[in-house]
C-alpha cells in the first residue's frame, strides 16, 4: 500500500538532514509502527507521505501510484491525524466537522455518530474553546475518519488521553484494522505500539535500525528462561531455561509441590528492545 525508496530530506537552514536513505514498506491492511524520540523524523517522515512537505529525494508511492502522480483525490483517499489538535476554536465540534466535510468529494460519515464514538456527543455545540485537551485529541482524531478514507496516518492518537479514552481511541483504531484499512501510527508510546502494530519500525536520528513485529523483535532479544515464584514457607523465586523444561526435575517438583504465586517468561519489552537496537531512550 505505501512503499518509500532512499527517502531524505533536510529542513532549509539546516545541514542536518532529518531523515536519511529511508527504505520500507506497509503492507494493504497492516498497522505499522514508525517508533522513536522526539526529534527522530517521525513526524517529517509522515509530512512527507501525506504531501505537506516537498523537496525531499528519493521516491514515495501510495497504492501504485508516486506522489506525483496524484491529484487531490490524494486527500479523499487517507485521513490523518496530527500530533496536535487545529480545530477552529470558535465554532462547535459540530460546526467543525461539517466545515472539513466539505473538503471531500466523496460521501462523509455523519458529525454525531463520530462525536458519539469517541463520547463528545454530548458535548457537539460546545465551542471548542472550552474543549479539554484530552477532549480536543478525540476530536482531532475523528476528524480522519469524517470521509471513511483507506489509509490512516495517526500521529500520536492517544497522546494526553486519560486511560479510558485511550482504550476506545485504540479500540477504534483496530476496528479501522478488522475493516481492512491500512495504517501508518507514528509514536513514541511503546505500549501501544506493542499492542496495535503489526510490523514496527525503530527510528533514531532520522535513520531506521529494525524492521519487525513486535513479537519478533522481543523473542529475539529476550531471555529464553522461565521466572516461577512460589511459597517455601517463604516466597522464593527460580529460573529455568525455557529448552526442554518439560524434563526439568526441579521445575517440575516445584510446581507439583509448591504454591505457585507467579510463573511466566522473561520476553523483553518493547522499550528494553528499542535499547538494546538504537542505544537510545524514548523520552
Amino acid at each position: 500500500m505505501i512503499k518509500v525508496t532512499n527517502l531524505s530530506f533536510t529542513y532549509h537552514k539546516s545541514s542536518i538532514p532529518a531523515v536519511k536513505n529511508l527504505n520500507f514498506a506497509v503492507n494493504d491492511g497492516e498497522i505499522f509502527g514508525f517508533l522513536g524520540p522526539s526529534g527522530a523524523g517521525k513526524s517529517t517522515t509522515q509530512n512527507i507521505l501525506i504531501g505537506l512537505l516537498g523537496g525531499y529525494t528519493g521516491e514515495i508511492s501510495v497504492s501504485g501510484k508516486t506522489l506525483q502522480q496524484w491529484n487531490h483525490s490524494f486527500y479523499d483517499y487517507i485521513g490523518v491525524c496530527f500530533e496536535l489538535p487545529n480545530h477552529y476554536l470558535k465554532l462547535s465540534a459540530r460546526e467543525n466537522l461539517q466545515f472539513f466535510s466539505t473538503f471531500y468529494n466523496v460521501p462523509v460519515r455523519d458529525p454525531v455518530e463520530l462525536l458519539k464514538m469517541v463520547g463528545l456527543d454530548t458535548d457537539a455545540d460546545k465551542k471548542v474553546e472550552g474543549y479539554s485537551k484530552g477532549m480536543k485529541m478525540r476530536l482531532n482524531f475523528i476528524r480522519s475518519l469524517l470521509h471513511k478514507p483507506q489509509v490512516l496516518f495517526l500521529d500520536e492518537p492517544t497522546s494526553g488521553l486519560d486511560p479510558v479514552n485511550a482504550r476506545n481511541i485504540k479500540d477504534i483504531i483496530l476496528d479501522q484494522k478488522r475493516q481492512g484499512k491500512t495504517i501508518f501510527l507514528t509514536t513514541h508510546n511503546m505500549h501501544d505500539a506493542d499492542e496495535l502494530c503489526d510490523r514496527v519500525a525503530f527510528i533514531t536520528e532520522g535513520e531506521i535500525s529494525i524492521i519487525d513485529s513486535p513479537k519478533q523483535l522481543k523473542l529475539q532479544n529476550g531471555k529464553r528462561v522461565v521466572k516461577v515464584e512460589y511459597m517455601n514457607g517463604s516466597p522464593e523465586q527460580r529460573e529455568f531455561e525455557m529448552d526442554l523444561i518439560g524434563e526439568n526435575n526441579d521445575f517440575l517438583n516445584i510446581i507439583k509441590d509448591h504454591r505457585l504465586i507467579s510463573i511466566h517468561s522473561e520476553e523483553a519489552t518493547l522499550d528494553d528492545v528499542f535499547i538494546k537496537v538504537t542505544g537510545k531512550r524514548l523520552d
